[in-house]
C-alpha cells in the first residue's frame, strides 16, 4: 500500500507518502531523510535544489520501502535530461531504510515558477 500527503513545509511541496503500515515516526524519518536527499541534487544552470525549485512533484514510500519519485523537470530540453534522474535515484538511494527507488519523469503539468519556494526565489532573484 501507498499514500501520499502534503508537506505542510511549503504549499507546493510534493506529496509525500502516509498511510502506510510503517510507523508514523519511520514514516517522518523517511521523509525528512528524503528531502534531505534531494536538496542535494541541483540543476547544473540554476544555483538551487531540485526540491526548492518544485521539481519533484510526488514522493511515494511503500510498504516494502520502495520509493517512488514523480518529477519533471524546468523545460523538456534541459541539457541534464538523461542524467537528473539518475542523480535523484543515487541521492535517494543513500537514505537508510530505503530498498529502492523509482523516479519517472513527467511534463504533466509543465513546470512553471509557481512551483518554487521562497527559498529558491530568492537564490535566483526572482520576486
Amino acid at each position: 500500500m501507498t499514500d501520499s500527503v502534503a508537506d505542510d513545509l511549503k504549499p507546493n511541496a510534493p506529496a509525500m507518502g502516509k498511510g502506510t503500515a510503517l510507523p508514523p515516526e519511520e514514516i517522518d524519518r523517511l521523509t525528512d531523510d528524503i528531502v534531505a536527499a534531494l536538496k542535494t541534487v541541483y540543476d547544473p544552470e540554476i544555483p538551487s535544489d531540485i526540491y526548492e525549485l518544485g521539481l519533484i512533484y510526488r514522493v511515494d514510500i511503500a510498504d516494502d520501502r520502495q520509493v517512488t519519485i514523480d518529477m519533471t523537470l524546468t523545460a523538456p530540453g534541459c541539457p541534464v535530461a538523461g542524467e537528473m534522474p539518475g542523480w535523484v535515484e543515487n541521492a535517494v538511494s543513500t537514505v537508510n531504510g530505503i530498498a529502492g527507488v523509482t523516479v519517472n519523469m513527467t511534463f504533466d503539468p509543465p513546470w512553471d515558477q509557481s512551483r518554487m519556494s521562497d527559498e529558491a526565489r530568492v537564490a535566483l532573484d526572482m520576486w
